[in-house]
């Protein structure tokens, strides 16, 4: 039972760091409109949480690789399996910047009402788990 509820609520926790490693690579897209060269990043959200889940049965740690007995051992954590990609140019720019601000403007406003809506419901079967257990 316990690892039901462990399984649904990792399941969340990925889709959910995913989501908001999604947002932050919209926002520096937009914040870097102006920036000649700037090339804009985002991430395939189905194959970056099939990814993530299969590593580790939901686990989004992805070991680094340590080069030196001085380095720090880390993990790539939900970029590392997300694997952020260059976008194609809509319209190309003079300035050689590829981020058109219509696009990144709707990515971002639908990645918000994904996430929130993913809270939604992740709130929803929680109060459902806790009205199981109060009886």
């Amino acid at each position: 039972m316990a690892n039901q509820i462990d399984n649904e609520l990792q399941f969340h926790a990925t889709a959910l760091s995913l989501r908001a490693m999604r947002q932050q690579l919209l926002a520096s897209n937009i914040a870097n409109a102006d920036t000649p060269g700037y090339k804009a990043r985002d991430i395939d959200f189905g194959k970056a949480l099939q990814a993530a889940l299969a590593d580790g049965a939901g686990s989004n740690a992805t070991a680094l690789a340590r080069t030196d007995d001085g380095h720090l051992a880390g993990s790539a954590g939900a970029q590392g399996a997300a694997g952020a990609q260059y976008r194609t140019a809509v319209q190309p720019s003079i300035d050689n910047n590829t981020v058109d601000m219509d696009v990144e403007r709707a990515k971002f406003a639908e990645n918000a009402i994904h996430y929130e809506a993913s809270l939604m419901f992740l709130g929803g079967q929680l109060k459902e788990m806790l009205a199981a257990l109060q009886g």
